[in-house]
């Protein structure tokens, strides 16, 4: 049962504006119910849901919900008689899930005239299942969901303190020196909460010295890489910020507590989702309006970039009417479009429309953060885009957060990790195998 303190509704057009929009525009007249998380780009998908509601009459009731209950939810409302959710987001790691247990509609199969507009993010091709290859990929898949938000990391950083955006490591090292003098300012923050926290935060770092977690798992090869000679360096200068930039007991620090302390001064330079953004400059919240700067996410001197999508995809539950399901569809073309899109940015949400991304928008101030994450968004690649990605984030969030703390070495770390991971695997029946301990 949805909580109704949780529900966004909001009064209609006058009803001569409405027969006018509805004479030249379609719209079902089907309530909509979105499940979603509780997150810091929130606030501008409500404002779309408020500007939907406004444009077309019908009714969207949303539970906002936050992160660790969201799963759950999604997992018991596709698994009943009928779904209660008319559209459920899904973190990337869970949608192999659905998509391979059949448990999301392809959206051409509610309106098969529907095509993706070329100009929209695709979040790595997240949002597709070929269900010949068990892979989320455009060549042959389906299209199963929309991404809400691609979310990335950006560097974000003190521009009244840093000059130049910090481009390597040794940069960052550097700026972290000349500016960490605790506990009034901490050089650098990255997240290190156990589990999702951790774990997210360690891929860019993990891709961008040329790990990865399994070898080749688009063409079925599920050996585990995690304990690589690479993923032990990337480990090693991660920690090296944690230890050397961050603030005291950063095993505990999440995405609320690393974006407090940017808020209010405290640090210099820390790696936060792009949703964040919005928060820089409110004055309400913030005592660093219009002194964060944005760039791409550092890497070691001589070597190029590799972002990582944190993205959400959004679906229909196969388990819904057909009336239900039409009415979700709307919701989506309208979300879609170019002036949903700037609509959504304005209202504090990440557009995953490029027309917006690169568009005069991203000539204001405001919107400084938009050609950084344009650019990031063309490059970044997923990772575990495979029916067991929830176990194996919670073995990689569990020891990476171990290593941060000091119950395990590095080395021991990441091998106990590949272990518990082969394990995962082997028991799921895919083509496995292990590199030798560190």
């Amino acid at each position: 049962m949805i909580d109704p303190s949780l529900k966004v509704r909001r009064n209609a057009l006058g009803a001569a504006a409405l027969v006018a929009l509805m004479s030249s525009t379609a719209y079902a007249a089907e309530p909509i119910t979105i499940l979603i998380n509780n997150s810091p780009w929130y606030g501008g998908f409500e404002a779309v849901v408020e500007k939907y509601e406004a444009d077309t009459g019908n009714t969207v009731n949303i539970d906002r919900t936050p992160y660790p209950g969201v799963l759950e939810k999604a997992r018991n409302a596709v698994r009943g008689e009928e779904s209660p959710y008319d559209l459920v987001n899904l973190d990337n790691g869970w949608v192999v899930e659905f998509y391979s247990g059949g448990f999301l509609t392809p959206l051409t199969d509610v309106d098969p005239d529907f095509t993706l507009p070329p100009e929209v993010v695709t979040a790595g091709d997240s949002i597709y299942w070929n269900e010949e290859l068990q892979w989320p990929t455009s060549d042959g898949g389906k299209l199963m969901a929309f991404s809400p938000n691609a979310n990335a990391h950006l560097w974000y950083y003190r521009g009244d303190l840093i000059d130049a955006p910090p481009e390597t490591y040794d940069d960052v090292m550097a700026a972290c020196a000349a500016h960490h003098s605790p506990p009034d300012t901490y050089g650098a923050v990255l997240r290190g909460e156990r589990g999702n926290p951790i774990r997210f935060a360690f891929m860019p770092h993990m891709l961008v010295h040329g790990g990865s977690i399994l070898k080749d798992p688009k063409n079925g090869d599920f050996t585990v890489t995690f304990n690589s000679p690479e993923n032990l360096t990337a480990l090693n200068k991660f920690l090296e910020i944690h230890n050397e930039c961050s603030a005291d007991n950063p095993g505990a620090i999440g995405q609320g507590e690393m974006i407090q302390l940017v808020l209010t001064g405290k640090a210099a330079q820390a790696a936060i989702v792009v949703a964040a953004q919005a928060q820089m400059d409110n004055p309400e919240k913030s005592a660093v309006v219009g002194k964060i700067q944005f760039a791409a996410m550092p890497n070691p001197a001589g070597m190029g970039k590799r972002p990582v999508f944190g993205s959400w995809q959004m679906g229909i539950p196969h388990n819904v009417p057909d009336a239900r399901k039409a009415a979700a569809m709307e919701f989506i073309k309208y979300f879609l479009t170019e002036e949903t899109q700037t609509a959504y940015a304005e209202g504090g949400g990440i557009p995953v429309h490029t027309g917006v991304l690169r568009g005069p928008l991203s000539d204001q101030d405001r919107f400084r953060w938009m050609k950084p994450y344009a650019t990031t968004a063309e490059s970044a690649v997923q990772v575990l885009l495979y029916k067991e990605g929830a176990e194996v984030e919670q073995v990689i969030g569990l020891r990476l957060n171990q290593a941060l703390i000091g119950e395990m070495s590095p080395e021991e770390a990441l091998n106990t990790a590949a272990k518990e991971i082969h394990d995962i695997l082997a028991a799921s029946g895919r083509n496995t195998g292990q590199l030798p301990d560190l």
